[in-house]
């Protein structure tokens, strides 16, 4: 996706464009950011499994309905690891423009699991655990189902990751 396909797509003019976004990157990530299925709320209702299990349905279900091509897009949109960075606030001040579609995604996605996970009773039951490995954890099926192109999976298959997830915390 380039600036011209924008452009040409809106139907405005490349000045009327920049008035709105501060660089190139940041425009495009704004498109992609449009393109990605959005998070569907969450009940807040339930336990912390039952809440697990319905933002894992929801998830799975948007990462399913996510059209290859635009997730590959969007997955080389990202840019760059993080590697070399020791902190968002680092890359943000070296390279601002790196982060636009990042961090549209990380607050679009991941802000559902904070809600779930960072509760009093979710850190209680939890207990320490790292945050990025449990996320990959709960996750990490379900993408790569979506890139292998396997059998979606539903909501059994949603229900074993968290009460194996679950399991793996209490032990």
């Amino acid at each position: 996706m380039t600036i011209d396909a924008v452009t040409k797509l809106a139907n405005v003019a490349r000045a009327t464009l920049y008035r709105h976004f501060d660089s190139g990157t940041e425009l495009v990530a704004a498109a992609f950011a449009r393109l990605l299925p959005s998070v569907p709320a969450l009940s807040g209702e339930g336990d912390l499994r039952a809440q697990l299990l319905e933002l894992l349905t929801n998830q799975a279900k948007a990462i399913e309905s996510a059209p290859v091509q635009v997730t590959a897009m969007c997955w080389l949109g990202l840019g760059p690891d993080l590697t070399g960075y020791s902190s968002a606030a680092a890359l943000t001040e070296r390279q601002p423009e790196m982060r636009s579609l990042r961090q549209m995604i990380i607050e679009q996605y991941r802000d559902a699991f904070d809600r779930v996970l960072r509760t009093p009773e979710a850190i209680e039951e939890l207990g320490e655990y790292d945050y990025d490995v449990a996320l990959a954890q709960l996750v990490g099926p379900l993408v790569l189902t979506k890139l292998a192109t396997l059998t979606p999976l539903g909501e059994s298959a949603c229900a074993q990751i968290v009460d194996d997830f679950l399991a793996a915390r209490r032990a």
